[in-house]
């Protein structure tokens, strides 16, 4: 039994469902299919998540969201349209939809989740229609009849152990099962979604519950390249990853994996391929447990940006007791989170998201660094870019480091930071935004193959 998932652009149009179609057509292992909303038709199109939040929004504020609406339900209808599908399922769709807007709105947070995640649920019935209409035994399945049970955390839910030995029981069910992506249920019966792009998680809860032997993940480029290919032209594809390399590469900023999907998969060591629904027959790129490292030290490249550092120093720092405790029980006071905490003897560095330190919040967690901890300087840097070395091999090839750091110096790029992880997967390189994508291009010139930038 095979988990297949596919995203927006696999089924923004009717023409893309077509594809989806063969695709599911094609091999009959190909038993439980989880479905984003419809995403992007064109650069400038708007996915239809953000229809609905921007509806939400409206409905809340009292305000006339009638465009908005037929916007959503045109959407759907189109891909109906083109797949010569009855009226009856988008009259289905419009009633769900019109009946979730209409409902309870004490709690706005609870509202918004509900109708943001029938995007998805919506698109499961579409799609579902669209294969029995095509002579498949396709059946929608709700997550709640499923059994599928999260954490309530609005827009960051968490599966719950006890989910997997009810999921188990889809492998019984006859024909293909469509279920939605994205979402679950909390224990009181309310729809919680994952984070955004979190139909992937759900595909990887479904291999893991029902044992399946592979879970594809369709989108819209033949595999994962080893760096943005809007930063370097036609970079090398990659065949296989570990877990753990692609993990890093996608909290680095690569963009076709969400970086939570993997852990379920994971923990049932079941390999993930990722595909191209446009290309089906491309072998794509394999997410294993271990691989052999035949392909250098470094794997692939990730960069992002919009960060900033809070860089702490003090004379004998490393002799007090609780002083990195204490900095972080400040930050979580204020709500923060942290990426890295690189750190010396006498000063420590701690990297945060730039969005969250607005200019009062700044001010007073400075201040507050000085008053509690008694600090000889603190201060911020902003406008920060993370870059991203992955691969396996690093552990076993010395001069790695020495490696980057000359590809930047030759390229004339200051480093601001460097921090690496005690698994040695990945090395972590601090720049300044303005430099990010001429850092990139170093870096990649340096590890891989002659590059056309």
């Amino acid at each position: 039994m095979k988990v297949v998932k596919f995203g927006g652009s696999s089924l923004a149009s009717g023409a893309q469902v077509e594809k989806v179609y063969h695709i599911i057509a094609a091999d009959p292992e190909r038993k439980i299919v989880v479905v984003s909303a419809p995403g992007k038709r064109y650069s400038d199109d708007i996915k239809v998540t953000d229809l609905l939040i921007g509806c939400a929004e409206k409905y809340l504020k009292g305000q006339d969201a009638h465009q908005l609406v037929e916007a959503i339900l045109s959407r759907y209808e189109s891909i109906a349209q083109e797949l010569h599908l009855s009226n009856e399922v988008i009259r289905k769709i419009s009633d769900d939809l019109l009946t979730l807007l209409s409902g309870d709105k004490s709690n706005p947070a609870s509202f918004i989740e509900a109708v943001k995640a029938s995007g998805e649920d919506n698109n499961a019935k579409l799609i579902a229609a669209a294969l029995k209409h095509k002579g498949l035994d396709a059946h929608y399945v709700s997550p709640k009849e499923a059994g599928l049970l999260v954490s309530n955390d609005p827009g960051n839910a968490r599966v719950l152990s006890q989910s997997y030995e009810r999921l188990y029981e889809l492998r019984n069910r006859p024909g293909i099962t469509v279920f939605p992506g994205f979402f679950g249920y909390n224990t009181n019966g309310d729809v919680v979604t994952f984070s955004r792009s979190g139909s992937d998680i759900t595909g990887s809860i479904l291999a893991n519950g029902v044992k399946a032997e592979l879970y594809e993940n369709f989108t819209d480029v033949d595999a994962v390249h080893a760096v943005n290919p809007n930063i370097v032209h036609h970079p090398k594809e990659i065949r296989e990853l570990t877990y753990r390399e692609m993990r890093e590469l996608s909290y680095g900023g690569f963009s076709v994996f969400h970086d939570e999907a993997l852990i379920p998969a994971f923990r049932a060591g079941i390999p993930v391929n990722v595909k191209n629904t446009n290309n089906p027959e491309a072998p794509g790129t394999r997410i294993v447990s271990a691989r052999k490292n035949t392909d250098g030290p470094v794997v692939g490249i990730a960069s992002d940006d919009k960060f900033c550092s809070i860089y702490v120093g003090k004379y004998l720092m490393n002799r007090e007791i609780g002083f990195g405790r204490k900095i972080l029980l400040i930050l979580e006071e204020f709500g923060l989170s942290f990426e890295h905490i690189p750190s010396g003897i006498d000063d420590m560095t701690v990297i945060v998201r730039q969005n969250q330190m607005e200019e009062k919040v700044e001010k007073k967690i400075m201040q507050r660094i000085m008053a509690d901890l008694d600090a000889d300087e603190v201060r911020v840097e902003h406008d920060l870019a993370l870059i991203m070395l992955v691969g396996e091999g690093m552990r076993q090839k010395v001069g790695t480091m020495a490696r980057a750091s000359r590809a930047l110096a030759d390229a004339k790029i200051n480093i601001e930071m460097i921090n690496q992880g005690s698994s040695e997967t990945s090395m972590m390189f601090s720049v300044k935004e303005a430099v990010e994508r001429k850092a990139v291009q170093a870096l990649y010139h340096e590890f891989f193959a002659e590059v056309r930038v």
